[in-house]
């Protein structure tokens, strides 16, 4: 059993709640997040800290990619795109505290693209449809295949970091965040729950329980004012 956090965009306090109520219904459950960590949000340090400190597994988001790549490597593509997303928040809360920056930096960069669990398939946006020939009928079968097709398409649009595209049956549960809904919403064609449910606009942090690729519950809170005012 696993418990997986949609996008939580530097909504500090309200993520506190979620995981508060999630351990308190599932005491032993793990817990991931399916990334977009920063951004938008007034907490960015604060919930990378706590995501850190907590051993949150996570699949980083283009928002956090892009958070990267604008210290790191500012004049790559994922850098340069950072000052249109979002990036103010987060240069505000790491505002004065580089030495941490810098340990959030690389606690994001090691992070896994993807998570193959027992119970699911988790990642930020999500494998598109538009790889369905490259994978064929078994798109898991060849872990070596997926993973240098998801590292040399990392700016693409049909990529795991940014795609809206329809997502490709995988034979297994996908969860991902990224295209936001009001509420939890599950495809059943491909197989996908999608869980960003817009806690950075006032909506809600959401978290599904997924059991051996079955939805056994949702938990949500609705967001703390003081994450986004």
């Amino acid at each position: 059993m696993v418990a997986i956090i949609g996008d939580i965009h530097g909504c500090f306090h309200t993520l506190k709640k979620l995981y508060s109520n999630i351990l308190d219904k599932y005491p032993n459950v793990q817990v991931c997040c399916v990334g977009d960590l920063v951004d938008r949000g007034k907490f960015s340090f604060e919930v990378v800290e706590f995501v850190r400190k907590n051993r949150i597994t996570f699949t980083p988001g283009n928002h956090d990619y892009m958070f990267y790549y604008f210290i790191k490597n500012p004049s790559s593509p994922l850098g340069r795109s950072w000052i249109y997303n979002g990036s103010e928040t987060t240069l505000d809360s790491y505002s004065n505290r580089f030495n941490e920056m810098n340990k959030h930096l690389n606690h994001i960069i090691k992070a896994p693209l993807i998570l193959d669990l027992t119970d699911c398939f988790i990642s930020h946006a999500g494998i598109s449809n538009y790889y369905s020939r490259k994978l064929g009928k078994k798109p898991l079968l060849d872990k070596n295949k997926l993973s240098d097709l998801i590292e040399n398409d990392l700016n693409s649009e049909h990529g795991i970091l940014w795609t809206r595209d329809k997502l490709i049956n995988l034979g297994k549960l996908q969860v991902v965040g990224h295209t936001r809904f009001e509420e939890i919403y599950y495809d059943s064609d491909s197989d996908v729950v999608y869980i960003d449910t817009a806690a950075c606009s006032g909506n809600k942090l959401s978290a599904v329980i997924i059991n051996e690729n079955t939805i056994v519950d949702t938990i949500s809170e609705s967001t703390d004012p003081v994450d986004i005012k």
